[in-house]
């Protein structure tokens, strides 16, 4: 029987970091599988979080965001902006992040990844969301953004606009947020392996290649 390495992934759609550190843990997975065969399985669970969780429904520009809560200048802002398009194009994804872009509240879209797992079809709604976002530059509190990502996910858009129109998996989003908080996680990307190892931030795929290899070396938990 192969290892079964449970992953929970803990990440907000609005978060640059997460996508970088989602695709870093793609490509390790992919140049492992000729190492590991059939002897190691890796299963992936997006699990909720907010940055700005009170983000009124227009959003906020990006630099005027990131000035407020972090202090950064403008050309602060923009030199790391510049920094994460370099990283985001190095694992392969489009980061198309100007200065006129706006943060949004993502609550809906947890909502739908929710149920998109129980789908079958999670990380499809999870990279769509991220196009969405970071290389189309969309409005993702936008219902017809976000049934536009349900529809290339493969997902059924009328069961999507249902659950939108509704406060399904409310509850269950927020029971799951404040889970993670309470096991210690308070920055994303947060990846937890097993329930037993943590991996913090948007690693390049070298350094999750390294901590896969070593934790699918041990033995799994009882």
């Amino acid at each position: 029987m192969p290892r079964r390495l449970r992953i929970d992934f803990v990440s907000d759609i609005s978060c640059p970091w997460c996508i970088i550190g989602l695709r870093g843990l793609e490509i390790a997975l992919e140049r492992l599988k000729d190492e590991w065969g059939d002897t190691v399985e890796a299963d992936i669970h997006f699990q909720p979080f907010e940055l700005n969780p009170a983000m009124a429904p227009e959003g906020e520009n990006i630099v005027e965001h990131i000035g407020r809560k972090y202090g950064a200048t403008p050309e602060q802002s923009a030199a790391n902006r510049a920094n994460i398009r370099e990283r985001a194009a190095s694992v392969g994804f489009t980061m198309a992040m100007a200065d006129d872009a706006r943060i949004y509240n993502s609550f809906d879209a947890h909502r739908l990844l929710h149920w998109a797992e129980m789908e079958g079809r999670q990380a499809a709604l999870k990279h769509a969301l991220f196009d969405s976002y970071f290389t189309r530059g969309e409005d993702i509190s936008s219902y017809d953004v976000l049934i536009a990502a349900v529809s290339r996910a493969g997902l059924d858009v009328g069961e999507a606009a249902a659950i939108l129109s509704s406060d399904r998996y409310a509850t269950e989003v927020r029971e799951a947020e404040r889970l993670w908080q309470g096991r210690g996680i308070q920055s994303v990307p947060a990846i937890v392996i097993d329930n037993r190892y943590l991996i913090s931030g948007g690693q390049p795929p070298e350094s999750f290649e390294q901590a896969l290899r070593q934790i699918a070396a041990e033995p799994a938990a009882a």
